[in-house]
């Protein structure tokens, strides 16, 4: 039997969250926390999966029934709601692979276990971290040998099958690592040559839905909102000089202007403003909340000399400082 184990970063975005799915640009960077996935072609029919990190251990499916969730029922119709939460991801990959690449994959089955170093609570990307990871692993195995912006199409039909909506920088991060400047469905994605990136990292302790903070961003006055993506597509854009010259006391203040814009949109919450303003008064450069809003992550520039001031007021507001190091490798094979 032919086995292969992939390998892929999660992400946190810099700046440029939510105005991203509305075609402005964000810089997004790859953190060394890891999905890995175990890939194993079997002779038996069967779709098997093992993901014990999201609660799934032992689920099957014949493999004519991939992404169906009802077996009378057609993916096109999009009722997949007797796949396990967590095995969404990872079936739906593997029926865009097959679906797409039917001369690579030969009759038989195929096993699927699945490990994270993450917790999927940090809102780092696991699912699009797995939906790639899957995706990389088949076509290695399968001798497709697809290229990254191949991997990238697929691996974002996929997410757009589950959600109905995204732009696709966290798959991008997971396939290309390092540091992106990424514009919605992959139109640009440009690694930046960032040797380093000091960020801190804080957690609410509360667990986000991304799909529900852009449907709630929905129902505001649309013309405001356009106005506020434009503005903060405008700070991204002057973010990535920052970046690149290592300016951090300018790119911390695009951050400080950045988190404004997400409060005027109404993403924040108190618990991240807490930690926002703790970070900010220990004496950061800049401060935001990465993703999605309403709860999640914050993170921080600071100089070297307030960096423990730093984390210890974070943990004084009620957040877990989460060590992450940030601007790593993109999708590799580990063996196979």
């Amino acid at each position: 039997m032919k086995t292969i184990t992939v390998s892929a970063p999660g992400k946190l975005m810099l700046l440029g969250e939510h105005a991203v799915v509305y075609g402005r640009p964000c810089i997004v960077t790859a953190v060394n926390q890891r999905m890995k996935a175990t890939v194993e072609l079997t002779d038996e029919p069967i779709f098997s999966l093992d993901a014990p990190d999201v609660q799934v251990t032992g689920y099957q499916k014949p493999m004519d029934q991939l992404g169906v969730g009802d077996p009378l029922t057609p993916l096109a119709q999009k009722d997949s709601t007797s796949i396990p939460k967590g095995a969404k991801f990872v079936e739906i990959a593997l029926y865009n692979f097959y679906n797409n690449y039917k001369g690579y994959t030969k009759k038989g089955g195929i096993r699927v276990t699945t490990k994270s170093e993450f917790s999927s609570q940090f809102g780092f990307g696991s699912s699009s971290a797995s939906t790639v990871c899957v995706i990389k692993a088949l076509s290695e195995i399968t001798g497709a040998n697809l290229d990254n912006k191949t991997v990238f199409d697929l691996s974002y039909k996929t997410v757009l099958d589950i959600q109905g909506k995204g732009s696709g920088f966290d798959v991008a991060a997971a396939i290309y690592g390092g540091t992106l400047y990424f514009k919605k469905g992959g139109e640009i994605i440009e690694p930046l040559n960032v040797d380093s990136l000091p960020l801190i990292v804080g957690y609410s302790g509360i667990k986000a839905d991304t799909v529900t903070l852009m449907n709630q961003v929905l129902e505001k006055d649309q013309l405001v909102v356009e106005g506020i993506y434009t503005d903060i597509g405008k700070l991204v854009e002057q973010a990535k000089p920052a970046l690149l010259n290592k300016d951090w006391a300018t790119l911390g203040k695009l951050m400080d202007d950045n988190q404004k814009l997400l409060s005027e949109l109404g993403v924040s919450i108190p618990k991240l403003d807490q930690m926002i303003s703790a970070a900010t008064n220990a004496g950061a450069y800049g401060v935001k909340l990465s993703g999605a809003g309403g709860g999640d992550c914050m993170i921080t520039l600071a100089p070297e000399d307030k960096i423990q001031a730093v984390k210890d007021g974070i943990a004084a507001a009620g957040g877990q400082v989460i060590e992450v190091g940030a601007n790593v490798e993109g999708v590799k094979v580990e063996n196979g």
